[in-house]
């Protein structure tokens, strides 16, 4: 992985003209060494109005005199003057991954190999489950585990367990890894855009639970998996990324399953990736990933 550190801006507004040529005319003003730019302008919803512009600027922090809490305040007066809703992030600072996973190993062994391998560049202060399967597993990696059960009568008091050690972690995302929990609204709502989950079908069809067996029933020749942003709504969060996998009238619901295996890996590395790199803005019910 390139060690270059980089800051990225991330930011949306009003689309209106003007935007590319203010943003990139302040980092050339201080001198910053712009290496790749991603923009999207998204038309209105209803087809009138005003649309909305969506921008990724990655520039080389070296390149400029001064450092990020500094960077924001110089940046801050362009942002109001169009209105932007923004943010930077650095490159240096690792992002901190809580992991919840609850019986199904596939998803947590992937993501802790590329950690391992450092494809995965960020830090993993814990994993919650609310089983004690993985906690070797786990722990052979040198990471905490905590178990955190959710009976049917307990639910609120798990959930806050599982908020306060996602707070204590220092947290800025949290995965469900095949966690075959609903998490309630309110923890939905405290981050809103950092909890991603890996859903087994190709959203939005067969939401829910034993998707594999609604496809089969349907006698689908495609089948899926879904990375997307957790809302209050079951299975129904801004996609972040997607795939499929052919399949035939041969297949039996447990062959279906084990392609699913494969395919939810990849796609929830993917996604993630694309969320620690700042490469997704989400738009309503919609995303903008600048791969």
């Amino acid at each position: 992985m390139d060690s270059e550190r980089t800051y990225t801006l991330t930011a949306s507004c009003p689309d209106r003209v003007g935007i590319v040529s203010r943003v990139s005319s302040f980092f050339s003003t201080h001198s910053g060494w712009i290496l790749e730019t991603s923009l999207h302008a998204q038309p209105p919803d209803d087809g009138e109005g005003v649309g909305r512009y969506y921008m990724r600027v990655e520039i080389r922090a070296d390149s400029l005199p001064f450092d990020l809490d500094e960077l924001r305040r110089r940046f801050r007066p362009v942002a109001e003057e169009l209105n932007m809703e923004w943010k930077f992030a650095d490159s240096a600072q690792k992002k901190r991954l809580v992991i919840l996973v609850s019986q199904q190993e596939h998803c947590l062994y992937d993501l802790l190999a590329r950690w391992q391998a450092k494809e995965l560049d960020v830090d993993i202060p814990c994993v919650i489950s609310n089983h004690e399967t993985f906690r070797g597993f786990v722990e052979w990696h040198g990471i905490p585990f905590h178990h955190v059960p959710v009976g049917a009568n307990d639910k609120e008091a798990a959930y806050a367990e599982v908020r306060r050690l996602f707070e204590e972690a220092r947290g800025d995302v949290m995965v469900l890894a095949r966690y075959m929990q609903i998490l309630p609204v309110d923890l939905c709502a405290a981050y809103p855009g950092r909890i991603i989950n890996i859903h087994h079908s190709f959203l939005p069809s067969f939401v829910g639970a034993r998707p594999y067996h609604q496809a089969w029933v349907k006698g689908v020749k495609l089948i899926g998996a879904t990375c997307h942003y957790v809302t209050a709504d079951l299975d129904q969060g801004p996609i972040i990324e997607q795939d499929v996998i052919r399949i035939d009238h041969t297949d039996t619901v447990a062959d279906m399953v084990r392609y699913g295996k494969d395919i939810e890996k990849t796609v929830l590395a993917r996604g993630l990736h694309y969320h620690l790199e700042d490469r997704v803005l989400v738009h309503g019910t919609k995303t903008i990933v600048f791969r």
